[in-house]
């Protein structure tokens, strides 16, 4: 039996509220793997892929975009602006994505950074697609 549970949560809904037994997440500045027992943390999430083994044993694995992770007892609490399963990713659409992101010119910090957020995020929806 799984001592953790995840709650996966976008804006618009919640996609995952289930136990599981491991979580690997993207945080902003690497990674972090959560098991059972882990220690209290609020965290803020990069882009990224999300895996989580839930409690039967199966896997599963969500592409999210940047949020904040809180482990409170056994809940871990993901908040992120948009989560999708890996398995819908469309290659083509993360492709024109990544041309587009990739043709874009950026003048000042701020559009240098926002231009940086699409290359990193078109870059691993490219990575995390699965040709569909």
């Amino acid at each position: 039996m799984a001592d953790l549970n995840l709650v996966l949560v976008t804006p618009e809904k919640t996609l995952f509220d289930r136990p599981v037994s491991s979580i690997r997440l993207p945080m902003f500045d690497g990674s972090a793997g959560i098991y059972p027992g882990r220690a209290a943390l609020v965290g803020r999430l990069g882009v990224g892929e999300l895996n989580l083994k839930a409690a039967d044993g199966s896997s599963e694995a969500y592409f999210i975009d940047g949020g904040f992770v809180q482990v409170k007892g056994g809940t871990v609490s993901v908040l992120t602006n948009s989560a999708q399963p890996t398995s819908e990713i469309n290659r083509a659409e993360a492709e024109a994505e990544l041309k587009k992101a990739s043709a874009e010119k950026a003048v000042g910090d701020d559009e240098s950074a926002a231009l940086a957020h699409r290359l990193d995020r078109a870059r691993k929806l490219v990575r995390l697609s699965s040709g569909n």
